[in-house]
């Protein structure tokens, strides 16, 4: 028996009020947790939820038993915590990223990252649907803030530019757009989030506030190297982020627009990309996830720099 779980569950299903709140906090079906604490009950020999259809309630032993185990979890955490700091980084590390990141930035760290830390082997899941971290395997996943859910730990650990962009070509047949406004009157590329089919909304910082920009939708693709493709291409304007960006600017293939060219500050800038590594829980956080967050981070900040 997994006394443990069993008492987890039934503190989950307290904190959240409900089982079937408590369901959804773990992943799991109302009947699974039910059952659960069902069975702590039985191991027990007292009833610790009063339930009904409408309602649910400790019982004075419940009340009691809460009381002496709340604490467990946390105290597991701790421990958890305490032996990866002393624990020397080695093992399988399981790293989930979107396609673009993955492609565009892990890929070009994994290297480095294994000659610093080489008793570490990785397995790089590069890809844009939702990532089950217990299902999978998964350690840590690298998210935009689009993807981030209530079900995992984040932490934001870099902010990468956008840059609005086009080619020469288009600019030339189509014009400048100067203001957010202004990209209604033109051919958008835009991004569908392919998990639920989100266009991900094109935000600028107008005097401090931000502003999402009416668009007009000529592309839609679920891949943005195939739009920034079709951008290099003139088929229109596109938001990448910087890392796909920079080099098609340095070779003059695209045009940054909305940027001064006196280095002055703009009264329009485009929002960031903010990137988070996210966990399943606290006790995930162990030596060798603790030393790529690390590494990533500090690599994210020198790359901005």
């Amino acid at each position: 028996m997994d006394l443990l779980g069993l008492i987890n569950t039934f503190i989950r299903v307290v904190e959240n009020g409900s089982i079937a709140a408590a369901a959804r906090a773990k992943g799991m079906s109302p009947a699974a947790v039910s059952q659960s604490v069902a069975r702590l009950e039985t191991h027990l020999g007292v009833r610790l939820l009063s339930r009904t259809t409408r309602s649910m309630t400790l019982t004075e032993s419940g009340k009691r038993y809460f009381e002496k185990v709340r604490h467990i979890p946390h105290d597991i955490d701790l421990a958890s915590q305490a032996a990866a700091i002393e624990t020397k980084p080695q093992g399988s590390l399981c790293i989930a990223t979107t396609a673009a990141f993955g492609r565009h930035i892990l890929a070009l760290l994994m290297p480095a990252f294994k000659q610093t830390y080489p008793d570490i082997d990785i397995e790089l899941i590069s890809t844009d649907r939702n990532v089950d971290h217990r299902l999978e395997g998964v350690d840590v996943s690298i998210r935009i803030e689009a993807q981030l859910n209530d079900q995992l730990i984040a932490r934001k650990i870099a902010s990468l530019p956008f840059i609005f962009c086009a080619a020469p070509a288009y600019l030339a047949r189509a014009g400048i757009p100067k203001t957010p406004e202004d990209l209604s009157q033109h051919a958008c590329l835009v991004f569908r989030y392919p998990t639920d089919g989100r266009f991900l909304p094109w935000t600028f910082m107008v005097n401090g506030q931000p502003v999402n920009a009416k668009l007009n939708p000529e592309f839609i693709s679920d891949d943005i190297d195939i739009i920034a493709k079709i951008a290099e291409n003139g088929g229109g304007i596109a938001r990448l982020a910087s890392f796909i960006a920079q080099p098609l600017l340095e070779s003059g293939q695209l045009i940054p627009l909305f940027h001064s060219d006196q280095g002055e500050k703009s009264d329009v800038v485009a929002s960031p990309m903010n990137i988070y590594a996210c966990v399943n829980e606290r006790s995930a956080l162990n030596a060798k996830v603790r030393a790529f967050i690390a590494f990533l981070e500090q690599q994210l900040a020198e790359s901005v720099d």
